[in-house]
């Protein structure tokens, strides 16, 4: 094997995803699981849980995540790298925890490690981190040998995540009537998060307006927007906003809010829009419901035009980035000089959170990370 294509010193890689439930009676069990520790009754579950049960309970997210893992497995065995792939979760089965345990059985001892989170936030990377330690902490506690875990860097501005958004916004303007396409506006949508969650992300050193976690999808949003210029010779305009805000309304959250944004648009003339859920790597209940649902209904109510594109998923082009984040960091533990590849103007991310990264809402240990206790 090249060096350019060895993953040692990793012996496997771990999808480490958020979860979600596949039938109704999962439904309040899974929200549990999600707030837990904060005192929220079960008949409250039930009704954020309406969401779930107008698609059958079930979420797209572990289905989307099945389809990952396959391709990375196809991807792997066609590039000659013969490491196995293992899919644990934060909410819901398989639960991460469990995974990590059969991991140790099956002998792994240095595992890199996927989020299904493209960008700095304390939900979208600390929060992960976290859970790793909660897992390597329970295998502590039964006498286990505790495996070496590093997640990968955020991967927003990598080729192979990027492209396959270019595509599917050039696959959306492309269905809207020729009458309205050349003047559609690209909506690019994110999870919205507190504002004081939205500062503090990223390290430290360096907070810029918004913090990493809006500066990293204004980058991408700018970078999808000048290939989609590039492609179809027309400068869409853009905005970045939001969706899916969960906090009390007197708690400050990013804003606009997608359905206020395609008010706007109307009311200022625009003749269509296309939303582009950057934020997600796949189809979750957020871009199910608050995209596909609500924002497209509001849409009609206006009588504006909308298409939604597609979200990355399990595009052969993201499975085969994910190799590449892979060989990368396995190439910088050797010490071994590596090309990182990056879009637009951030550069690549670091590969160790550091200790100030995302700071929590209260302390709690970090795995894989300058601060971890497992090293």
């Amino acid at each position: 094997m090249s060096d350019q294509h060895d993953p040692a010193p990793y012996d496997a890689l771990l999808l480490l995803s958020f979860g979600g439930p596949e039938g109704p009676d999962d439904v309040v069990p899974f929200l549990e699981n999600v707030t837990r520790g904060r005192g929220i009754p079960k008949e409250r579950l039930k009704e954020v849980g309406q969401h779930y049960f107008l698609f059958g309970g079930v979420s797209p997210i572990n289905g989307h995540n099945r389809a990952l893992l396959d391709a990375l497995r196809t991807d792997f065995t066609a590039a000659g790298l013969d490491l196995p792939v293992y899919w644990g979760n934060r909410n819901w089965a398989p639960y991460l925890t469990d995974t990590l345990r059969k991991m140790v059985h099956d002998g792994r001892r240095h595992i890199a490690v996927l989020t299904t989170s493209a960008y700095a936030s304390y939900s979208g990377c600390r929060q992960y981190r976290e859970n790793l330690a909660d897992a390597l902490a329970a295998l502590e506690a039964e006498g286990l040998p505790l495996p070496r875990v590093d997640k990968l860097r955020h991967y927003f501005n990598h080729p192979g995540f990027v492209e396959p958004v270019v595509e599917g916004v050039l696959a959306s303007l492309a269905d809207l009537d020729d009458t309205v396409r050349a003047g559609a506006h690209l909506a690019f949508t994110t999870h919205s998060i507190p504002d004081s969650a939205a500062d503090s992300s990223g390290p430290a050193a360096g907070h810029g307006s918004g913090g990493a976690y809006v500066r990293q999808h204004l980058d991408t949003a700018r970078t999808v927007a000048d290939a989609v210029r590039d492609r179809t010779g027309t400068a869409h305009p853009w905005k970045l906003v939001y969706q899916s805000r969960s906090g009390a309304p007197h708690i400050p959250w990013l804003e606009p809010d997608i359905c206020d944004h395609l008010e706007e648009l109307h009311a200022t003339g625009a003749p269509a829009a296309v939303m582009v859920p950057i934020g997600f790597v796949s189809d979750h209940m957020e871009v199910l419901y608050d995209l596909d649902t609500e924002a497209t209904a509001k849409a009609a109510e206006l009588g504006l035009p909308v298409r939604r594109s597609a979200t990355v998923g399990a595009d052969p082009r993201f499975a085969a980035a994910v190799r590449d984040l892979l060989l990368e960091r396995a190439a910088t533990e050797r010490g071994t000089p590596t090309r990182r590849c990056a879009l637009g103007t951030l550069g690549p991310s670091h590969d160790l959170c550091p200790i100030d990264c995302c700071p929590a809402r209260t302390d709690h240990p970090a795995a894989a990370g300058a601060d971890s206790p497992y090293s």
